[in-house]
C-alpha cells in the first residue's frame, strides 16, 4: 500500500441515518463527494460528528466499505478507536484491507485515570495487532470527552518507537498553545479542530485541520489554507465556525447539510444526540447557511 501525505483541509463528516436510524449510504457518498469537490483534500469519516461512538462495530465496518466503495479511500482518513484493542484492531485492519489513507484512533477511554505507560503499551499492542496491515495512525486527542490527554511527551514517545505507523494527530482540544507543542515533534502532522488555525499553520507547523464546520464552507476554509495572510477571509472563516459552534454541535452541522440537499434524512441523529426543534436557532442556522452561499 502507498502511503499518503495527509494534510490541509479536511472536513470531519456527519453520518445520515433514515427514520429508522440506518445508514443513508446515498446521502452520506453525495455529501462526502460534495466537499471533496468543493474544496476538502481530504475527510474523516467516524469521528465524533460522525457519531462514530454510537455506532456498533458492524455499522462502523458497513459505512466504511460504503466509503471505500464510493469514493477514493486515498483521500479518506477513518476513525477506528474504541475502548477495546480487539475491535479497534479489527476495524483497523480493514480500514487497511480498503485502501484507507489512514486510522484516527482515540485512546482507550473508559479507564482514567491511567498511565502514560499504559498508553503506550495499548499503542504498542495495536501497532503489533496490525503490523501485517500497517495503515498510518494518527492520535486522537479529544480530553473533554475521553478524560484522557496524550501528552506531546507521550506523542513524541510514540512517534519515535513506531515512526511508520503513528504519523501524527487531530487535536480537539481546541488548545492551540497545545497543539503547537505536538506540531514540534519531528514527523508529526498535527490537525487542530478549527479551521481558523489555518491561518497560522504555516507559523506553527501544522499539517491542516480536520474540523466539522468544514463541512458547510469548505472554499472558504481552502482559500484561507492557500492564502494563510488573508486577515479577511480568517474573519469570515472563524465568524461562522463561531455561529455554528453556539449550537449543538453534531445536530446544527447536519441541519445545514439538510438545508444544502434538501434531503430531511440529514436531521436524524442518534441518542444521546437531540435534534434541534427550538425555531430561534433553527432560523439563526438557516441565516447562517445564506451567509455562507453568499460567500462562496
Amino acid at each position: 500500500m502507498t502511503q499518503t501525505r495527509i494534510a490541509g483541509v479536511i472536513a470531519a463528516v456527519p453520518t445520515p441515518f433514515d427514520k429508522h436510524g440506518d445508514i443513508d449510504a446515498d446521502a452520506f457518498i453525495e455529501h462526502a463527494r460534495w466537499c471533496l469537490g468543493n474544496g476538502c483534500d481530504f475527510l474523516n469519516v467516524l469521528g465524533t460528528t460522525g457519531e462514530a461512538n454510537s455506532l456498533s462495530a458492524a455499522q462502523r465496518a458497513a459505512l466504511m466499505t460504503t466509503a471505500a466503495h464510493g469514493l477514493d479511500g486515498r483521500r479518506l482518513m477513518v476513525g477506528t478507536g474504541t475502548p477495546d484493542l480487539e475491535t479497534t484492531a479489527v476495524l483497523t485492519r480493514r480500514a487497511f484491507d480498503l485502501g484507507f489513507a489512514a486510522a484516527l484512533v482515540l485512546p482507550p477511554y473508559y479507564y482514567k485515570p491511567v498511565e502514560e505507560d499504559g498508553l503506550f503499551a495499548w499503542f504498542a499492542e495495536l501497532v503489533r495487532m496490525t503490523a501485517e496491515t500497517p495503515i498510518p495512525i494518527y492520535l486522537y486527542n479529544f480530553p473533554q470527552l475521553t478524560g484522557i490527554e496524550f501528552s506531546p511527551a507521550l506523542s513524541a514517545r510514540l512517534s519515535q518507537a513506531f515512526p511508520e505507523r503513528i504519523h501524527g494527530a487531530k487535536d480537539s482540544s481546541g488548545n492551540l498553545a497545545y497543539a503547537r507543542e505536538l506540531a514540534k515533534i519531528e514527523g508529526f502532522g498535527v490537525f487542530p479542530s478549527s479551521e481558523a488555525a489555518l491561518a497560522d499553520a504555516g507559523r506553527d507547523g501544522y499539517a491542516g485541520c480536520i474540523s466539522a464546520t468544514v463541512n458547510i464552507d469548505p472554499r472558504s476554509s481552502q482559500q484561507l489554507w492557500r492564502d494563510q495572510q488573508n486577515t479577511g477571509l480568517l474573519e469570515q472563516v472563524r465568524g461562522l465556525r463561531q455561529a455554528i459552534a453556539a449550537h449543538p454541535l453534531i445536530p446544527a452541522v447536519k441541519h445545514l447539510v439538510d438545508r444544502r440537499t434538501g434531503n430531511a434524512v440529514w436531521n436524524k441523529v442518534l441518542p444521546p444526540q437531540l435534534p434541534i426543534t427550538d425555531e430561534k436557532r433553527l432560523k439563526a442556522l438557516d441565516a447562517l447557511r445564506i451567509a455562507a452561499l453568499a460567500d462562496v
